[in-house]
């Protein structure tokens, strides 16, 4: 909160105080637009009361922020995060309220248990197939294609708890799983092992259920690119924790295999059969708890993994690029040779778009943008190189799913990378600000959705479920 400087009205002043305080809201991701306005109409009341009382308006500002703070856990973390501004001494002595200092503690313990329960019931929903003779090990591709309903419905049953989701969307979330589970199940897939329709569907599927996950995350309030900002940004830390509580699983599933064949004992049937899905299940609901309760961990630790990958693949792909040119030698058209270019495109995607989910809008362009720029564009030479790859194959050996869905998601990327490209270039040279940037990746969230959907759902009746 700004000081009132000499010469400066009372009211404006307050204002320019109520404003900060409004902004501060707005940045949680739990506050709507609704929420914030009532909010602000209790503050706007308990100082015309105290005004009426005999304070002056600015004091009448502490006294009611500090009041206010005694309810809402965000006015007491914007005092803390204020903390060379007077009031805040004001509004941290509401800690000292009777029962105030153990409000937040006891909503995070009730947050954990739930998602602690919500993850013992993930466990438990991934071993309700072996009841009817379906084992993980033996029936390995149905699990994997249904691997995304024994976890996200869970997430999205938690943040239906935690959020204010209207009941409405709740039971259209509801209707979308069983519904997409009733589909996709009933498919005729090859009995053949490694059917491409049904591989292209266990791996497109959880994208495409992934959307709805981000409506509940965003408590059914999905337009505005903020939201979607958040929960790209919730992704991108969820799949951090993820990946370190799988290698310390693994660590864990290593050292209890040393264990017992130490006596002369074999796990392996107990550790396949119970430790690996149920933790598989398990951990990505812990893990979506971690992002919840342990943001300012990763939102530490995001923006540097950032700064480190970021020039690290830009370098990679202009030296590609760079010995492709200088030898005159294009990519091998062979199938594994595409896949890999595929997934490196991928996480060139996802690591830009984690980028500018953890970048400041407001701070102005830095050579990390510079870097991002060299980053899509290198990118972006790329992906033509493996389009015009795709299409030699598919002219030598005709359409397959594979094939197409490649060709597809090249499209996809080529058009994303483009826009990007054009955006970045802008916006390091002053023409546009940040968030049209923004805005463009968190638009695509539906393209890269509707494209996982296409893939999944009506690939495998086009392709004769080949």
């Amino acid at each position: 909160m700004d000081g009132k400087r000499p010469g400066e009205p009372a009211v404006e002043c307050v204002e320019k105080q109520i404003d900060s305080w409004r902004a501060h809201l707005r940045k949680s991701r739990a506050i709507s637009g609704s929420d914030a306005e009532e909010l602000e109409d209790h503050l706007r009341e308990q100082i015309a009361a105290l005004g009426a009382g005999g304070l002056a308006d600015d004091e009448a500002f502490l006294v009611a922020v500090k009041r206010l703070g005694a309810i809402d856990a965000l006015t007491r973390e914007f005092a803390r995060e204020h903390s060379d501004r007077l009031w805040k001494q004001l509004v941290l002595a509401g800690d000292g309220w009777a029962g105030a200092a153990d409000m937040p503690a006891i909503d995070a313990s009730r947050k954990l248990w739930v998602a602690l329960a919500l993850a013992v019931a993930a466990g438990i929903a991934i071993k309700v197939p072996a009841l009817f003779g379906i084992g993980f090990v033996d029936r390995a591709p149905f699990y994997a294609l249904n691997l995304g309903f024994f976890t996200l419905p869970f997430m999205v049953a938690y943040f239906a708890w935690e959020r204010p989701l209207p009941r409405s969307t709740r039971w259209w979330l509801a209707a979308v799983f069983v519904l997409a589970a009733i589909v996709v199940n009933a498919f005729p897939f090859s009995p053949s092992p490694g059917a491409d329709t049904e591989f292209l569907t266990i791996l497109h599927l959880p994208i495409a259920l992934w959307l709805a996950v981000g409506v509940a995350y965003v408590g059914g309030r999905w337009p505005g690119s903020d939201r979607r900002m958040d929960f790209v940004r919730f992704t991108g830390e969820l799949f951090i924790y993820y990946v370190l509580i799988a290698l310390g699983g693994g660590v864990l599933i290593g050292l209890t295999f040393g264990l017992f064949q130490a006596i002369g004992i074999d796990v392996q049937r107990q550790v396949q059969g119970w430790i690996l899905p149920c933790g598989v299940a398990g951990a990505a609901v812990v893990a979506m708890w971690l992002v919840e309760a342990k943001q300012s961990v990763i939102e530490n630790m995001a923006p540097v993994l950032t700064r480190i990958f970021a020039p690290l693949f830009a370098l990679v792909l202009l030296a590609f690029v760079a010995t492709m040119v200088w030898t005159g030698r294009g990519i091998d058209v062979e199938r594994e040779v595409l896949i890999a270019f595929d997934l490196l495109l991928v996480v060139v995607f996802g690591l830009l778009l984690y980028s500018v989910s953890a970048r400041d809008p407001s701070a102005p362009p830095s050579l990390l943008d510079w870097i991002q720029l060299t980053l899509v564009g290198s990118a972006l030479v790329v992906d033509v190189v493996a389009l015009w790859a795709i299409g030699s194959r598919i002219s030598d050996f005709g359409f397959t799913p594979n094939r197409v869905a490649a060709l597809g998601e090249n499209l996809v990327l080529l058009v994303n990378l483009a826009g990007s490209l054009i955006l970045y270039a802008r916006f390091v040279r002053g023409g546009v600000a940040f968030a049209r940037l923004c805005a463009w990746q968190t638009f695509y969230l539906y393209v890269l959705a509707a494209w996982a959907a296409v893939v999944a759902f009506l690939f495998p009746p086009l392709f004769g479920f080949a």
